[in-house]
């Protein structure tokens, strides 16, 4: 019996392995953008679909929170705001942490929650923490938006100064989505095999508030606690806040940095452990 050969060069699609752990196929992503564009509908839309106020909850949340810390730190703690109003000040921390935080724990989680839909569907990985990190900017902006309210308000009222700086803010958003999807890929790796992580996740990013200045300024750090804050990668985005939109604080371009050299670092590592683990990671999950 003769062998029938196979000509390989009529195959129109062939599936191979990355060569690299850092390769990214940009093309690739660009033709599956309708895919994205869907993605972030679906989680930006059904959040809050069922619910009786809908979207209004995008507002309330970080307001009824930001109350709910100018009394408890404002008020009751006596934590000091320099010299800027309570309300505002906390609004600035809560609604750039929220941003941070969300972004992190969801895409700390991708793998798990998307085994089935990984498991039956190709489609380039890297597209579900970019449907994470984009989502979840439209629920930012929606939250900025009254932020920028309270600006307003407070500055016709002379109790702040809002500054050129302002217009620095995409720069910083883009650095804070940059490092939370960084740390974000590389717990999702490891929450495939350790479950418990899960948990510790949480309990981290709650503890790992307090070592930013969300409800405090930088300035109110003692000295011999001044080191945890030096190694903080956020530090500079919440001081630039402030400064910007407030006129408190100090800030400068140089503060810049270590935020940006960190992002760029930490984005790199989190795509070659996430390259690294979505080959193999339909056998832990």
């Amino acid at each position: 019996m003769k062998e029938k050969l196979i000509n390989t060069s009529e195959w129109d699609t062939v599936i191979e392995s990355k060569h690299s752990l850092f390769d990214i196929n940009f093309k690739e992503l660009w033709h599956y953008r309708d895919l994205l564009v869907l993605f972030v509908k679906r989680d930006f839309v059904t959040v809050y679909k069922q619910t009786i106020l809908g979207p209004l909850w995008f507002f309330i949340q970080p307001l009824l929170t930001t109350i709910t810390f100018t009394v408890i730190f404002g008020n009751v703690a006596q934590l000091s705001t320099d010299g800027a109003p309570k309300l505002i000040f906390y609004m600035a921390g809560i609604t750039l942490w929220n941003y941070f935080s969300t972004c992190l724990t969801t895409v700390s989680g991708v793998f798990n929650a998307n085994a089935g839909i990984f498991g039956k569907v190709y489609f380039p990985r890297l597209i579900m923490p970019l449907t994470i990190v984009i989502s979840n900017l439209m629920k930012f902006g929606v939250q900025f938006l009254l932020f920028i309210c309270f600006v307003v308000y407070y500055s016709m009222n002379n109790q702040i100064t809002p500054n050129s700086w302002m217009l620095l803010t995409p720069i910083i958003i883009i650095l804070m989505a940059l490092i939370s999807m960084g740390i974000g890929l590389i717990l999702s790796s490891m929450t495939t095999k350790y479950k418990d992580l899960n948990q510790l996740i949480s309990f981290g990013i709650q503890l790992f508030m307090y070592a930013t200045p969300v409800i405090y300024p930088s300035s109110s750090v003692p000295e011999n606690f001044k080191w945890v804050l030096d190694w903080n990668p956020l530090v500079a985005l919440f001081d630039y806040m402030r400064f910007a939109y407030m006129g408190i604080g100090t800030f400068n371009m140089y503060d810049l940095l270590y935020p940006t050299i960190f992002s760029i670092v930490i984005l790199m590592i989190g795509i070659l452990v996430f390259n690294k683990t979505q080959k193999t990671f339909m056998d832990t999950v």
